[in-house]
């Protein structure tokens, strides 16, 4: 382990209410965090991108709110999680966007003014999403290749360090979680 990835994690670890060591950590994950959402919004149509800014802030107060049971496994582990928290606040937003479709004249509070959203792209993350929640009941290893690489747009590589696999394991899984998906989705 290297001295920074040593220090992430000791830094981690003592984040539990420790506003000093959330300070510390917060520049060494910042720029991290802000490519993985970049990654993630990239996809996205012009006038109907997500803020990246607002993404990054919500997970890590996510993050930092809400660690893992037990201690952090180092800057694999928070990577991760931060792939699911960013899942899960794309999931959330897309479903306050489809509950104010449906109440009419019921207004939706979004983490930020800028966050935007379209109502097609909210029922497709939201039916991705459900696919997703079954394709993790059945492999749960293939349901986290799917996290980094569609949710946070990591590449093979990176999947791999993150989940502790290797490159040909993601290749394999990322090609099948996907037609058992699209499968799912299409049906």
């Amino acid at each position: 382990m290297s001295q920074e990835q040593g220090e992430l994690t000791e830094l981690l670890n003592s984040l539990s209410g420790d506003s000093a060591a959330m300070n510390k950590a917060l520049p060494i994950v910042y720029d991290e965090l802000r490519n993985l959402a970049h990654r993630q919004l990239r996809g996205e149509r012009k006038d109907h991108t997500l803020n990246t800014t607002a993404l990054v802030h919500e997970a890590y107060l996510k993050l930092i709110n809400h660690p893992p049971d037990g201690d952090w496994d180092g800057r694999r582990h928070f990577f991760g999680i931060a792939a699911r928290a960013m899942r899960q606040i794309l999931v959330n937003y897309a479903m306050m966007r489809n509950r104010k479709k449906r109440s009419g004249n019921l207004s939706l509070q979004p983490f930020e003014d800028e966050i935007y959203l379209s109502q097609e792209k909210a029922e497709e993350l939201l039916v991705l999403d459900e696919a997703l929640k079954e394709l993790e009941k059945l492999n749960e290893r293939q349901g986290r290749v799917v996290e980094c690489r569609y949710f946070a747009g990591y590449n093979v590589e990176e999947t791999a360090e993150i989940l502790g696999i290797s490159p040909a394991t993601v290749k394999r899984d990322w090609t099948t979680a996907r037609a058992w998906l699209y499968a799912q989705i299409h049906e």
